[in-house]
């Protein structure tokens, strides 16, 4: 069995604010942020909704995926969130 990464993408309430990171252990990682756990900009600016997953094999493919997203517009992070997730409704892993 292959270990899998995840990079993900949290928002707030309100949509005003992304957040992209990549973990080993999706399901850990979000209790992480929900509960406040993880100081820094996600409990700073109450980014805990996942409205972005994707699932890789490969460590490195996940952390160049996670460098894309980081490096591109904010609109190319809707543009990909709206690609599954066209209503920004809170995904549940």
């Amino acid at each position: 069995m292959s270990k899998q990464y995840w990079v993900y993408i949290l928002t707030n309430r309100t949509n005003s604010v992304l957040y992209t990171g990549i973990t080993g252990n999706l399901s850990r990682r979000m209790e992480e942020h929900k509960s406040g756990k993880i100081r820094g900009f996600t409990s700073r600016y109450n980014v805990f909704r996942l409205v972005f997953a994707q699932a890789f094999d490969n460590v490195n493919y996940a952390i160049l995926a996670e460098k894309k997203i980081k490096g591109g517009s904010r609109q190319k992070k809707i543009e990909l969130i709206k690609s599954i997730n066209p209503e920004f409704k809170e995904l549940i892993y």
